[in-house]
């Protein structure tokens, strides 16, 4: 009912989802991110968008939001934690053992 809608919602709900294939990838694994331009929704950070890194974690299999945000359906993805060097995004000069972990989906990373 209407009453207990602000409850349901504060609530939440799951988001892992099967997905009907294996990853792609593997912990340990050099990948690249993609340089996508999608319309819309995206949540790929735009300092990564053609940088190398290497997987960290196969987080599991997840609705893809965006897909979902746009009305397409949940269309499950797997999710990896990717670990970029400072001096990958951004060059010589930066601090030294610096580096930054970004969650990614499997449609973002390529082989590098």
């Amino acid at each position: 009912t209407a009453d207990r809608a602000p409850a349901v919602l504060a609530a939440g709900s799951r988001c892992d989802r099967t997905v009907a294939t294996d990853p792609v990838f593997a912990v340990g694994q050099q990948v690249r991110m993609r340089n996508l331009n999608p319309h819309g929704h995206t949540r790929i950070p735009g300092y990564t968008k053609g940088r190398r890194g290497v997987i960290e974690a196969v987080a599991g299999g997840f609705v893809f939001p965006d897909a979902n945000a746009h009305g397409k359906g949940e269309q499950p993805q797997w999710l990896y934690t990717v670990a970029f060097t400072g001096e990958e995004l951004w060059g010589a000069g930066v601090e030294a053992g610096l580096s930054v972990s970004v969650d990614a989906w499997e449609s973002y990373l390529e082989i590098a």
